[in-house]
């Protein structure tokens, strides 16, 4: 981890102080029909809606031990705005669970939380 920090400080000495929770802030969430434009059916009249390229998505980061904390921050935030509920997005985690392992579920469905508890939102 040293090496690495210090590698992306000689890189740019302003990277020292970055944290993922900056970057975050940096990336607004998206209006529901930019994300269906870009990632939905809209391209793809036969695919698969934003929603459930989030919820896939959600789930992919679950089972890989939810360390990627940002991204599903940033992405439980995106599905709620793409229309999923709450219980969808429990769900999801809850099912990923068994492949990922009762920790990475722990942790996703706390970083999840997080992020509904902030937004509001449907049930």
């Amino acid at each position: 981890m040293k090496m690495s920090q210090d590698w992306a400080k000689s890189l740019n000495p302003a990277l020292e102080s970055f944290t993922p929770k900056g970057f975050e802030a940096l990336w607004p969430t998206m209006p529901k029909d930019v994300m269906e434009g870009i990632m939905g059916k809209t391209f793809n009249p036969e695919g698969l809606d934003s929603k459930t390229k989030l919820l896939l998505t959600l789930g992919a980061l679950t089972i890989l031990g939810a360390q990627a904390e940002a991204q599903i921050r940033m992405t439980v935030r995106h599905a709620i705005e793409a229309g999923a509920t709450k219980q969808e997005i429990a769900e999801t985690i809850a099912l990923v669970g068994v492949f990922g392992g009762v920790p990475a579920m722990t942790k996703a469905m706390e970083l999840a939380s997080s992020v509904m508890d902030a937004e509001g939102g449907e049930d």
